[in-house]
């Protein structure tokens, strides 16, 4: 073989090779890719199941909220009526003790 056939050779078996190691790396990039769009998919499913869960959770907490506003305005109210109740007791039982005074001092001039 000549010096012209052994460098064809060599440049073509540097070529074969070159697309081997090629294809290699073509193949180990479409596992990678496999092994992402599968986690992907893992990711993307655990999100779909996540995203329900927290429109449940905001749903439970916007229902709850609404229940405890019902619950301080039935408190306010309440505290509310039972102060004017006190109040009420207390010019009530003024009233109460002044009457009696006055019923006292009519009943020793009466007397």
């Amino acid at each position: 073989m000549s010096a012209q056939g052994q460098a064809l050779q060599n440049h073509n078996n540097e070529l074969v090779k070159c697309i081997e190691d090629l294809r290699e790396k073509r193949e180990e990039i479409i596992k990678q890719l496999r092994e992402d769009d599968a986690e992907k998919a893992k990711i993307t499913q655990e999100l779909q199941i996540l995203t329900k869960r927290l429109a449940q959770v905001n749903e439970s907490i916007a229902r709850k909220t609404e229940t405890k506003n019902e619950y301080d305005k039935v408190i306010s109210e309440t505290e509310a009526a039972y102060l004017k109740i006190l109040e009420s007791s207390q010019t009530l039982l003024t009233v109460l003790k002044r009457e009696a005074v006055n019923i006292a001092k009519k009943k020793q001039a009466s007397s």
